[in-house]
């Protein structure tokens, strides 16, 4: 029964929908899930589209398709399934009607601000990776009075605590009494990183706020307000998402997609083309 290609049993499970990964492996171990009439008990096991999944003896929803949710987190909200603490988290703070997600990346407990949501595992994994090279821009309130020399060590990179950090963008946009607000990029997304790199040149965050994630803005989204980006935007984006079958080919329109290629001059139709006037000797 085990395919040689296909995705594992918790995966195809996930994307349908029914569990996270995790909470599905847990489904499978408890003997719940069958595959092709057969019980499995072990979640090492690969599937196949022409195989048939049922679980608790109903057949498996089709998976659904990869989505984007911008979401604007407000501070004092942690960015887990769970926490230990009894903290209210993003996933509780959803509006109603939210299909299950997870988050792209995190904010931590005191920062706000954009955060990407999807109902997509590869999805996620995808916009998570270092090589996907997005850049982060964040504004930042500071206690103190930097100038741009004393960010410098920001830009050229730096080690924090044994922890080198990759060069950031970082800029000054006004001082407003004891604090000031900087604009801080970056294509990494370490636990802290800002914190702890301005923390090292003497300057305290106070607050934090995470206005863009690659070409995703944070724009005038109210705070804990959700929007979709459209599956056009998402391709426009992404090229193909995740998991997605290719989008069909257009359909012939007679017109080159893209810009509009400048068509000849030709003359008009039933009239003869316009000749120069004859030279006068």
């Amino acid at each position: 029964m085990k395919a040689e290609t296909g995705d594992r049993i918790a995966k195809v499970l996930a994307r349908a929908g029914v569990a996270s990964r995790r909470g599905a492996e847990a489904m499978v171990l408890a003997g719940r899930v069958s595959v092709n009439g057969t019980r499995i008990d072990s979640p090492a096991l690969n599937v196949g589209p022409g195989d048939r999944i049922t679980v608790d003896g109903k057949p498996l929803p089709a998976a659904e398709p990869a989505r984007l949710w911008l979401y604007h987190k407000p501070a004092g909200l942690v960015t887990t399934a769970r926490d230990e603490k009894g903290r209210e988290t993003v996933f509780d703070a959803l509006p109603e009607g939210m299909p299950r997600v997870v988050s792209v990346g995190r904010l931590d407990l005191n920062s706000e601000g954009l955060l990407l949501l999807t109902n997509d595992g590869a999805l996620k994994r995808k916009l998570e990776l270092p090589e996907t090279g997005w850049l982060r821009k964040y504004r930042v309130r500071v206690n103190g009075t930097p100038t741009e020399e004393s960010l410098e060590p920001l830009r050229a990179g730096m080690v924090v605590d044994g922890e080198r950090y990759q060069p950031m963008i970082a800029g000054i946009d006004r001082q407003q009494g004891a604090n000031a607000w900087l604009t801080i990029g970056l294509r990494e997304g370490r636990n802290r990183e800002i914190r702890r790199a301005l923390g090292a040149l003497g300057l305290s965050v106070n607050r934090l706020i995470r206005i863009s994630y690659g070409p995703f803005q944070l724009g005038k989204l109210a705070k804990g307000a959700v929007e979709e980006i459209r599956p056009r935007v998402l391709r426009e984006q992404l090229g193909t998402l995740a998991g997605d079958p290719p989008a069909a080919p257009p359909r012939p329109t007679g017109r080159p997609q893209g810009k509009r290629a400048k068509r000849p001059a030709t003359p008009a139709r039933g009239r003869p083309a316009r000749r120069p006037p004859p030279r006068k000797d």
